[in-house]
């Protein structure tokens, strides 16, 4: 089952279609056309927020307007976790001390204060599915709307759609601003039969960052 929600000028509409995997995506504006930048890290606006748990691999998530991309696009491709904190936390960490290197802190910030401390449980990053591979800067390269813009992918990446058409076939808003493929990087397709181990169980793992087991 499939739950897409749309957050336009504050407000929020639900729309639930019958599909493999679960879509969230945030839209302030159409996608741009504009194709440089794609590929450059993205930390998704959600992550500022300390009530924020995690992104979850069964999603994709795009976030539109994001000030960090040159596409303003900042995609989040079925990755698991925070970009910002690789090994997670557990509920017995939320009771260390907000610089512990077990803690997520929120992005920028290094721990000095509680507030910087990401007050609820987190994932850990997948080994096979760690930020590199699927959040960055992206665009929209394909769509049903013959009147929109789309953007070239660049060597490297592979337009791919995330986002299956649905409503109404007349429903131009909703076809216009979200539906249709974005440039992902080349190989990094989802595959959803594939179930490796996250960084916190696989600290080690050559895709997780050092120190092991450290949060930054």
């Amino acid at each position: 089952m499939l739950l897409t929600t749309l957050r336009t000028s504050g407000r929020s509409v639900r729309q639930t279609m019958f599909f493999s995997a679960k879509l969230v995506a945030t839209l302030l504006t159409a996608t741009s056309c504009d194709s440089g930048g794609i590929g450059d890290p993205c930390v998704p606006e959600d992550e500022h927020r300390a009530t924020f748990s995690n992104f979850s691999i069964s999603e994709v998530y795009i976030e539109s307007r994001s000030f960090q991309c040159e596409t303003r696009i900042c995609l989040v491709n079925h990755f698991q976790g925070r970009v910002s904190c690789p090994y997670g936390q557990v509920p017995e960490n939320l009771s260390l001390p907000p610089d512990a290197p077990e803690r997520c802190r929120l992005p920028g910030t290094d721990g000095d204060r509680q507030d910087e401390s990401v007050s609820v449980p987190v994932r850990a990053w997948r080994v096979d599915r760690t930020p590199d591979d699927s959040v960055y800067c992206s665009c929209r390269c394909d769509g049903p709307d013959p009147n929109a813009q789309y953007c070239e992918c660049p060597s490297g990446y592979a337009c791919e759609e995330l986002v299956p058409e649905f409503g109404a076939p007349d429903d131009t808003r909703t076809r216009r601003q979200l539906t249709g493929s974005y440039c992902i990087k080349s190989g990094t397709k989802y595959d959803p039969t594939r179930h490796d181990a996250d960084c916190q169980a696989a600290p080690d793992a050559p895709s997780c960052p050092d120190p092991a087991g450290e949060n930054p």
